[in-house]
């Protein structure tokens, strides 16, 4: 039974089929699922969604695309949102230098608020890195009493190395599976098993062999099987393993039995 601990499902692309394709989830081996927030609403629906499925939980936050829409009073709104008790995370925040949409020293203020509201909550953190490497490692480093998870992992073993070391989880989606997934695949190989996680980061990129479609939990089978093949595991002990993770990072091993 596997947990995908970043998915969009409050994304308009599920518009259509979205309560079928969640109801259908527990019946096809999907036991829990973290919906990640981009923005003030996207936290909202999320947590709506969360709130109607048990076996759903949700982060709230604003990604580094829309730190420029955030105001002092958006922080006030989220930290009140963080007080639902399906809200089990601060995210997902960080800095993004790829596109740039939003200013770099508007993303990096608003990274270290946010990173302050996680700390006053005592909740995780889910962080967006993206050509941003030793910016976001100076915040991080200023936050030595937060953990959480870095999604989609896109740096080298080096900066893995940093990251394990200062008690964070690194979570891998079904880029791992392309043929130019490069440097995730050494850390996969050579990371600690109790740090590792699988997400979907669903609508979006989607394994092979179902690239270029919608994506979905339903496809993390594919992405535990990179692994496997890589950690010389069973599909089934990965799935135990990054489930045991997933619930001790958000705090939800209590909740777990109640599935």
């Amino acid at each position: 039974m596997f947990f995908d601990t970043h998915a969009h499902y409050d994304d308009a692309r599920f518009d259509e089929d979205r309560d079928e394709l969640l109801a259908s989830m527990p019946g096809e081996g999907v036991s829990v699922i973290l919906n990640a927030a981009c923005s003030l609403e996207s936290s909202v629906s999320g947590l709506r969604l969360a709130e109607k499925y048990p076996f759903i939980y949700a982060s709230v936050g604003v990604h580094p695309h829309d730190a420029k829409d955030m105001t002092d009073e958006t922080v006030n709104e989220l930290e009140e949102l963080l007080r639902r008790p399906k809200a089990v995370a601060v995210g997902e925040i960080g800095l993004d230098y790829h596109y740039d949409f939003s200013p770099r020293l508007v993303q990096k203020n608003r990274f270290r608020e946010q990173m302050e509201l996680a700390r006053r909550a005592g909740k995780p953190v889910i962080i967006h890195m993206r050509e941003a490497t030793q910016d976001t490692l100076e915040i991080v480093r200023d936050f030595v009493d937060l953990t959480g998870v870095f999604h989609c992992f896109p740096g080298s073993w080096d900066t893995a190395k940093v990251l394990l070391d200062m008690g964070w989880y690194l979570s891998f989606t079904g880029v791992i599976t392309f043929k130019n997934a490069g440097k995730a695949l050494e850390v996969i190989e050579k990371m600690p098993a109790d740090r590792l996680m699988l997400e979907t980061d669903c609508p979006y990129i989607s394994p092979e062999p179902k690239r270029g479609k919608r994506n979905s939990s339903l496809n993390l089978p594919y992405i535990a099987e990179k692994v496997a093949q890589l950690r010389g595991m069973d599909v089934a002990e990965v799935a135990v393993q990054t489930m045991e993770n997933g619930l001790r990072l958000f705090g939800l091993q209590e909740s777990a039995g109640k599935l």
